[in-house]
C-alpha cells in the first residue's frame, strides 16, 4: 500500500514536456519491447513485453511540465537453477518532469530536464519448479530515482519533427521483496544507476498526431544489503539481491491531441 501513494504522489511532481508542444497536451500509445534481465553468475530471464503508454503535458515557453506513466505486461524465459518457460512479468513505471527550453537556432530546441521516477516490476514463477526441480517465488522490485536528460527537438518541415532524447536515471533506493511461499526476505538497494534513449519521430495531422519512437533503457544494480527472511515473524534464514542488470529495446506508436 506505501508503494502505491508514494507511486501516486510522484504522478504530481514537476515534470518536461516536449519543446514542440505549447499548449495543454495528451498523449496516449502503445509499445512492444524485449527485455533481458541478468544476475550474472546466478540466472539469466528474457522475453518480449506488450503495453500501454501515457502522458499529460503542458507547455508555456519556455518553461515545460510533464506526467507521464506506462504498464507493459509478458513472459520471460528463466535460466540459472535449471530453466522455466513462460514466467509472468508486470512492469509499471509513473515519472515526474520539468525542464527549460533552450533555442540555438530557429528551428532548433534543446531541452535539459530532470524530475522523479518510479519503477515497480512483478515478477512471478511461484507454485512452479524449473527444470532441476528448484522452487519458483514472486518478485518484487521497487526503484525510486531521478531523470536527468536532453532532449532536442527539430522541425523537418512538411509537417515532420525528429526529437532526440538521453538520459541518466540517478538512483535513490531500491526496495527487492521475494516472496518464498510464507517465508518473505526484503532488501535493500542503494547503489546504481540507468541509462535510456530514445529517437521520436511525429507526424501533425488535422486533429491527431502520430508518433513513432523507438527506445532503449537500461539499468545496473549493485548487491543489495543482506537481510533476514522471515517467516510467521521469525527469523529463519538469511539473503540478499544479487547485483544485475536489464536492458529492454523496442518501439512506441501513440496518438498526440
Amino acid at each position: 500500500m506505501k508503494n502505491c501513494l508514494l507511486a501516486a504522489a510522484l504522478v504530481l511532481c514537476i515534470c518536461l514536456t516536449p519543446a514542440y508542444s505549447e499548449e495543454l497536451d495528451w498523449e496516449l500509445g502503445t509499445e512492444i519491447s524485449h527485455i533481458t534481465y541478468k544476475e550474472p553468475g546466478f540466472m539469466k530471464q528474457k522475453g518480449m513485453m506488450y503495453g500501454l503508454t501515457g502522458a499529460y503535458a503542458f507547455h508555456e515557453e519556455p518553461f515545460m511540465l510533464k506526467s507521464e506513466g506506462r504498464i507493459s505486461w509478458g513472459q520471460v524465459d528463466y535460466s540459472g537453477s535449471g530453466t522455466m518457460e513462460n514466467v509472468d512479468d508486470v512492469i509499471f513505471e509513473l515519472r515526474g518532469l520539468g525542464g527549460y527550453d533552450l533555442r540555438a537556432f530557429h528551428s532548433l530546441v534543446i531541452t535539459p530536464y530532470t524530475g522523479l521516477g518510479y519503477r515497480y516490476l512483478y515478477d512471478d514463477s511461484s507454485g512452479r519448479t524449473t527444470s532441476t526441480g528448484a522452487w519458483g517465488y514472486e518478485r518484487e522490485s521497487n526503484y525510486f530515482y531521478s531523470p536527468i536528460g536532453i532532449e532536442t527537438f527539430a522541425d523537418l518541415g512538411n509537417n515532420w519533427s525528429l526529437a532526440a532524447t538521453i538520459e541518466y536515471d540517478l538512483f535513490w533506493r531500491g526496495l527487492q521483496r521475494s516472496h518464498f511461499g510464507a517465508a518473505i526476505l526484503e532488501n535493500d538497494q542503494d547503489e546504481g544507476y540507468g541509462v535510456r534513449g530514445s529517437v521520436k519521430f511525429r507526424k501533425n495531422g488535422k486533429d491527431l498526431d502520430l508518433v513513432i519512437e523507438p527506445f532503449i533503457r537500461y539499468w545496473d544494480i549493485e548487491d543489495s544489503d543482506i537481510a533476514p527472511v522471515t517467516w510467521s515473524g521469525y527469523v529463519v534464514g538469511y539473503g540478499y539481491e544479487p547485483a544485475n542488470h536489464s536492458t529492454e529495446f523496442g518501439c512506441k506508436i501513440a496518438l498526440n491531441f
